[in-house]
């Protein structure tokens, strides 16, 4: 079957949790979450490096939403259920559906950080793979210098799998090269 066929769940939740596509319209609170967190994103992630407007993270938003809906990219964003507050973004991304398999990405917006959500979310999002992707290999990469990052998949049980060294460049350097942790859970 053809992936853009698969019919599959576009939301779902966890205990405290709403994880769900992103919609037309998401781009206002997912450009204050950003701009709130830009100093703990910095480091680490390359859309964090350059200046954004709303209307440039509504497109961004859009062209997920279809992504998502071609079944190329599964980019989810995090929701606390009582509130409605945006959490986190995450998703599901460099995608083989002949496995299948998925890299679980993430970031979470830093007024709500320490409280679990993103190690529920990702639970949750790990969850769905197996349950409705029928996922066989899940990873999540993170520069080895990331300790936050890499708390997640070392509580969730993933396996260290082991270490790219010189792997890239750093976020915002020409020259110094970074090294990049993969963990991985097979079903």
């Amino acid at each position: 079957m053809k992936p853009i066929l698969l019919d599959f769940p576009t939301e779902f939740t966890t205990d405290r949790l709403l994880i769900r596509m992103p919609m037309p319209g998401d781009g206002k609170v997912m450009y204050e979450a950003i701009n709130a967190s830009i100093e703990e994103l910095k480091p680490w992630l390359p859309f964090a490096q350059m200046e954004q407007t709303e209307e440039d993270v509504e497109v961004n938003i859009r062209e997920a939403h279809l992504k998502f809906l071609k079944r190329e990219d599964l980019r989810l964003l995090v929701f606390l259920k009582d509130s409605g507050e945006l959490v986190a973004s995450s998703g599901l991304h460099r995608i083989d559906w002949d496995i299948p398999k998925f890299e679980i990405g993430y970031w979470i917006d830093s007024r709500h950080s320490g409280k679990g959500y993103m190690t529920e979310a990702v639970q949750g999002i790990t969850d769905f793979a197996v349950n409705e992707l029928k996922a066989r290999r899940l990873e999540i990469r993170c520069d080895t210098s990331n300790i936050k990052s890499a708390a997640i998949p070392e509580r969730l049980g993933f396996t260290l799998e082991g270490i790219l060294r010189n792997d890239s460049l750093e976020i915002g350097s020409t020259t110094r090269l970074r090294n990049t942790s993969i963990y991985a859970k097979v079903f």
